[in-house]
């Protein structure tokens, strides 16, 4: 019992005590300001540490009141966020949190800066952030690792500081199955249309797709090696640029669902045939995938179970309990549809040159 009720005892006298400086020194600490040495800080995070002090947030928490955690998004017009919250609500659900969005990318968004957003998570009382494939930098989420507000972030494009935990897929596996499903099919000439190049997903889908070209023997071509934003518009200028080439891609892995679908309408707009004259692959696995037209083989991320995962994530940190890994990877797999066929010598004919499509 006492261990129990020893938190709660504990005042900012007896951290400044504990760790020999003033007591508003300690509220600094303990509300994130940045006006303090960091020597001096490393002391008073260390007698927290130490002593098991646990902020007024967090007693509100740990007294029951019911847990909010935002969840921070881009957009909603991508089937890969909307699959990712839908695992968040389950789990918020089960769990009784309650789940406050907040779309950055939207017309009239927040501009609050990081500093303002970490101090006013702590001010409305709420009990931790996930962030879903934003392109925060380190110096962006400081502020809140500064306050100690539980963050997870989920295929984050920049990487994340080592303790700040992340989810997300095994995208290199991902990215040498999709290449290896073409390659068994025969093709050689393989694109790969990528999202933006930093951006850690992407790269690991790219060497997954380097590597099962290399292991197979076949050359990887820079030409064949395109980047931009995750969205159709990347698949739409990518398939115009394969198109110009004099030898033309027989197959193309997209990075994303969203990019594939790009692709397979400037296919039509251009009379491609799909798979007929090029095989697509995708990777996501979302709905949009079993819904296009041909159905699209993709690389299915368990999307749902990574915003599961997320928040379980956030609520161990938010009761103090020990996180065994800060990175966490959910395995992928391909699911084969309509929009891969195999090579047939006829369709290096029909793809080679400018105006080969039928």
């Amino acid at each position: 019992m006492a261990s129990n009720e020893r938190p709660a005892k504990l005042t900012l006298a007896a951290i400044a005590r504990e760790a020999g400086v003033s007591m508003p020194t300690v509220s600094k600490v303990v509300n994130g300001r940045e006006d303090v040495a960091a020597a001096t800080r490393a002391k008073v995070l260390t007698a927290l540490e130490r002593t098991g002090y646990k902020s007024p947030l967090q007693r509100k928490n740990i007294a029951g009141r019911r847990p909010v955690v935002e969840v921070v998004l881009d957009t909603l017009n991508s089937a890969y966020g909307v699959e990712v919250l839908n695992g968040v609500l389950e789990h918020a659900a089960a769990s009784d949190v309650e789940v406050l969005l907040n779309i950055t990318g939207q017309q009239g968004a927040s501009t609050l800066s990081p500093e303002q957003r970490a101090q006013r998570i702590i001010d409305e009382g709420r009990s931790g952030m996930i962030v879903v494939t934003s392109a925060f930098s380190s110096a962006q989420l400081d502020p809140f690792r500064r306050r100690h507000i539980p963050i997870v972030v989920i295929d984050p494009l920049n990487p994340p500081p080592d303790d700040v935990v992340s989810v997300g897929a095994s995208n290199w596996a991902g990215g040498k199955s999709a290449t290896a499903h073409l390659l068994d099919l025969g093709h050689r000439r393989i694109a790969y249309l990528g999202g933006p190049e930093a951006a850690e997903c992407n790269q690991a889908r790219l060497h997954g797709y380097m590597a099962a070209l290399m292991a197979n023997g076949v050359p990887v071509e820079e030409r064949y090696i395109l980047s931009g934003p995750f969205r159709s518009e990347s698949g739409v200028a990518g398939m115009k640029t394969l198109l110009q080439l004099e030898e033309r891609p027989t197959a193309i892995f997209a990075a994303s669902d969203s990019i594939a679908l790009g692709v397979l309408a400037e296919a039509r707009r251009q009379k491609i045939r799909i798979p007929e004259d090029i095989s697509v692959v995708g990777f996501d696995g979302t709905y949009q995938a079993e819904e296009s037209v041909p159905p699209l083989t993709s690389v299915s991320q368990p999307l749902q179970e990574m915003g599961r995962a997320a928040l379980r994530f956030v609520l161990r940190q938010m009761r103090g309990d020990a996180v065994d890994s800060r990175r966490v990877e959910l395995a992928t797999h391909l699911v084969v549809r309509e929009s891969t066929a195999p090579r047939v010598p006829e369709q290096d004919k029909a793809v080679s040159g400018v105006g080969g499509g039928r």
